[in-house]
């Protein structure tokens, strides 16, 4: 028991009892409001619907009429209103192909850096090997001209010291 009514302190972070109910009387005081602006806001769409769905009704039947009247008489404007339904039917088509073009001019754009990156990058990969050749062959040549010149010996040594120690690094 003791250890329900602790938890049930930490939820509710010590307050008091009057503070607890004063703050649920408050938040059903919201939601209540909230409930009828609710219950007010579908009432009035549901009258938006319904006045929408009668106009809608009333122009679908004008536009029958019409059809009914314009196929009688003049069967040259249902051609018309085919034609310009195909006409913007084409746009669309046009717009969706000239999209997909530049898609495809763009990917073949993306495709053609990422052929020229790998390129570079093997040259690169093939300089700094170049580099770490030569770089070999110097300090090996160096080491030989050291052992055979004992003289330049000690002028020598903080050279060679830096220049092995920076190709170990590398």
């Amino acid at each position: 028991y003791q250890e329900e009514i602790d938890s049930l302190n930490q939820v509710a972070r010590h307050r008091p009892r009057s503070s607890l109910v004063l703050g649920i009387q408050q938040e059903n005081r919201q939601i209540r409001e909230l409930q009828q602006e609710n219950k007010e806001l579908r009432t009035s769409l549901d009258e938006h619907q319904s006045a929408l769905e009668l106009i809608m009704t009333k122009y679908r039947e004008q536009v029958f009429r019409l059809l009914m009247s314009s196929k009688r008489e003049d069967p040259a404007i249902v051609t018309q209103l085919k034609e310009q339904h195909t006409t913007e039917m084409q746009a669309h088509i046009d717009k969706i192909n000239e999209m997909a073009s530049v898609m495809r001019k763009a990917i073949e754009v993306d495709e053609g850096r990422t052929c020229e990156d790998e390129e570079r990058i093997k040259q690169l990969e093939l300089e700094n090997s170049g580099l770490r050749e030569l770089l070999g062959i110097s300090r090996e040549a160096f080491l030989i001209l050291k052992r055979e010149d004992p003289s330049e010996n000690t002028s020598l040594s903080p050279l060679l010291t830096s220049a092995d120690v920076s190709l170990r690094k590398s």
